[in-house]
């Protein structure tokens, strides 16, 4: 089992559709029985997905108590991907971690998962305290989604600056170029800088994605986003073959 998280350190950048887009493309196109687990207590990555929460005011119990989660996974209408949404009962779990006092306690949780899952995808919110520290402790691979722009190399740096001094142990880092328009000189200025960087691009089909309720694969199969989106998870899974060899 391999845990994927989709991290920032602020909002606007698509990282809510990454991690929905790159859940299903483990399901679909690797054939892994994946779980996205939604952290953000907006509650995007399940939306996405088209699943609501079971009930409100129940994703932090799974934190607060010695209870595994699988209570509140709910099945996708996608096979192999499921989901454990989030709700606003999330919007305290900075405050939990630091009561309850254990450090990896969502890193406990994913490994209790791993007999039910071979990929789990987090869909973190956009925060730098207990949170972002527990998940750069449960995590195989994180990735930064970026803005196309000249100071990419540098938000870059700040993020992984922010990260090491979070964590010294962390896991591999992989930056991303989000919602890129090659039509706009910066954003392609950009590509050309990184050209080793994976790219998403900015495309109405991501977002339909909020409209359909479904990831672009599922119906744009042909698209660049789509292709963008597969592209990536296959640079994530060579990534985890790397690092477990």
């Amino acid at each position: 089992m391999a845990v994927v998280a989709v991290y920032s350190v602020k909002g606007g950048v698509g990282k809510t559709s990454i991690a929905a887009n790159l859940a299903w493309c483990s399901a679909a196109l690797a054939g892994k029985r994946t779980l996205l687990w939604d952290l953000d207590p907006v509650g995007g990555a399940g939306f996405l997905l088209g699943i609501e929460p079971k009930k409100a005011h129940e994703a932090g119990t799974v934190f607060a108590k010695d209870a595994a989660p699988d209570a509140l996974i709910r099945h996708s209408q996608f096979p192999l991907l499921d989901v454990l949404p989030a709700d606003e009962s999330l919007r305290e779990l900075d405050s939990l971690f630091n009561r309850i006092g254990k450090k990896k306690r969502l890193a406990r949780l994913t490994e209790q998962l791993a007999t039910s899952y071979e990929r789990i995808v987090l869909d973190c919110p956009p925060v730098l305290n207990e949170i972002s520290a527990q998940v750069l402790r449960a995590a195989d691979c994180v990735i930064v989604p970026l803005p196309p722009s000249p100071l990419s190399a540098r938000a870059f740096e700040l993020v992984t600056r922010a990260i090491e001094e979070h964590a010294k142990d962390h896991p591999p880092i992989v930056p991303v170029l989000s919602m890129l328009d090659r039509r706009r000189t910066l954003h392609r200025d950009a590509a050309a800088e990184h050209k080793s960087w994976p790219v998403i691009p900015h495309a109405s089909a991501v977002e339909q994605c909020a409209v359909r309720r479904a990831p672009v694969g599922a119906f744009a199969p042909r698209s660049p986003a789509a292709e963008g989106f597969a592209a990536l998870w296959q640079a994530i899974e060579r990534k985890l073959a790397k690092n477990k060899g």
